[in-house]
């Protein structure tokens, strides 16, 4: 018996609905789950999160937040935070990843990129959290954890612990020297969706004060589909042009150095997403992320060889039969 459905229901029947059909909106990598309620002609999205592993108050100051950014985030009508119950305005269903092809590329990412330059001038309030060393080395510990040792099965032996460690360290130390800006954390193709105004934003309660280069990683080098190198590297430069205009990125800053960070976040990213693919198989039941890992992880061993100082992270993972290993898996097709 589903009895957070029922203390929905029974939350929704004090708001004043009683007639209304009802069916999932998306599924959530989190304990959230959100549903759409259809009713007298019109629909509106739910959130159940369960507050002893959920915390709605994050998801309304970040609401707040986008909102006075000017991005177009859902509007929160009701809510019963001890429950763990919000009402939110309906974006609609049309998510960026299906959409995505060379004819729309070009308009959408130009409307998610115009929404991110938003985003990035707008004042870091002090609530929000930092993006700091402890968070960078603790997500590429996942990649270490549930990647290699358990997915894998492999055991590191201390000196290629120590290769690990040290080419985690450089990606956090490149992370950290980057202007700050307010970070989404997810802003990629399933968190987009197709409205008016374009693009509606979603999922954005994890946002924390954090290098400039992530969000727009997120976005370009996307771990649901891929498009050229030379092509995402035209888009960097020219988003580097509006956010040096934009007052974001001063303007000695050139297109090389603004390229490596992009490439050194990425990887971090990467590396992260990874790791947290392979958890969701393991702790979470949740298997369908594993077919992502070929994507998310061919950014990252093409782009190593490209830097000096992964070069002996590259050389373990190709030691590791990792490139291999990627191959056997057969990656999620772009409109799953």
């Amino acid at each position: 018996m589903d009895t957070r459905l029922q203390q929905l229901e029974q939350w929704l029947a004090t708001q004043g609905y009683h007639r209304y059909s009802l069916e999932p909106a998306s599924a959530d990598a989190s304990f959230r789950r959100y549903f759409r309620i259809h009713h007298d002609g019109t629909s509106f999205i739910v959130m159940d999160a369960p507050p002893e592993k959920e915390d709605t108050a994050p998801f309304i100051r970040v609401a707040g937040l986008m909102m006075d950014a000017g991005l177009h985030v859902p509007r929160i009508m009701a809510r019963d935070t001890e429950q763990g119950f919000l009402q939110l305005s309906d974006l609609g269903t049309q998510l960026y990843l299906p959409a995505l092809n060379e004819n729309s590329v070009e308009a959408l990412y130009g409307d998610a990129m115009d929404a991110l330059l938003q985003l990035q001038q707008q004042p870091i309030p002090g609530w929000l959290p930092d993006y700091d060393r402890e968070r960078l080395m603790q997500e590429m510990q996942l990649f270490a954890d549930w990647y290699l040792q358990r997915h894998l099965g492999l055991v590191l032996d201390t000196a290629q612990q120590q290769i690990l460690q040290r080419a985690f360290a450089h990606l956090a130390d490149v992370a950290l020297e980057q202007p700050e800006v307010i970070v989404h954390r997810d802003y990629h193709s399933r968190n987009l969706l197709l409205s008016e105004p374009n693009p509606g934003v979603i999922d954005f309660q994890d946002a924390v004060r954090g290098p400039v280069t992530y969000d727009l990683v997120s976005l370009l080098r996307d771990c649901y589909i891929a498009w050229p190198r030379e092509r995402v590297e035209q888009w960097v430069r020219d988003y580097l042009q509006r956010a040096q205009q934009a007052g974001i990125v001063e303007s000695q800053v050139s297109a090389e150095q603004f390229l490596r960070w992009f490439d050194l976040m990425g990887i971090q990213r990467h590396l992260k997403a990874s790791g947290i693919f392979a958890r969701l198989n393991y702790r979470d039941a949740k298997p369908g992320y594993l077919a992502d890992i070929p994507r998310t992880l061919g950014y990252v061993l093409p782009i190593m060889g490209d830097y000096a100082e992964l070069i002996d992270f590259a050389g373990l993972l190709q030691s590791l039969d990792v490139p291999r290993r990627l191959e056997q898996i057969t990656p999620r097709s772009v409109s799953a």
